[in-house]
């Protein structure tokens, strides 16, 4: 069975984006976690389907996991609204430019988990940002990023956004 998982990071403060995906075939465990995460919604937390629009689903068929609970009409608006929309169209563009091959249209699917800041105060950066991190994370789980050499070399650069650690 075929499993993909990427990451992508982009951009800067409130309306950065970091997004996880999984990557595979709708029988395999990407399917199984598909649609186990679909039926089941926590509090705050209510997986959906990504669309182009509405009744045009992304393909691969996609699902849009929210990793902070919606906290506001703007952090709302951000998420089902920007964030996915970018969603749709790194997905789509991936399909359609050939970095996902041709079976993956009908039998394959996604799971993507996403953050989107519920301070979030630019809808359109969100946008921009959720597209180029989803645009990463796909092209990184298809390439089976990173490397180990890219381990080597990041591993004395250890840090992220929330925190670096002292020498």
């Amino acid at each position: 069975m075929e499993m993909y998982i990427g990451e992508g990071f982009e951009g800067n403060g409130v309306n950065a984006s970091h997004i996880n995906i999984m990557i595979g075939p709708r029988n395999g465990v990407v399917g199984q976690a598909f649609s186990s995460s679909l039926a089941s919604p926590s509090q705050g937390h209510c997986p959906f389907m990504v669309v182009i629009k509405p009744n045009v689903p992304a393909k691969p068929m996609t699902l849009y996991v929210n990793k902070a609970e919606i906290a506001g009409e703007l952090h709302g608006n951000a998420t089902w609204g920007a964030s996915q929309a970018a969603i749709a169209k790194a997905v789509t563009e991936a399909l359609l430019e050939g970095i996902l091959p041709a079976q993956a249209e009908d039998e394959w699917c996604i799971v993507t988990a996403n953050w989107v800041n519920p301070g979030c105060n630019d809808i359109d950066e969100v946008y921009r940002n959720n597209y180029r991190a989803c645009t990463q994370a796909i092209r990184a789980a298809m390439e089976k990023l990173p490397t180990r050499q890219q381990l080597a070399q990041a591993l004395p650069q250890l840090g992220n956004p929330f925190y670096t650690p002292k020498a």
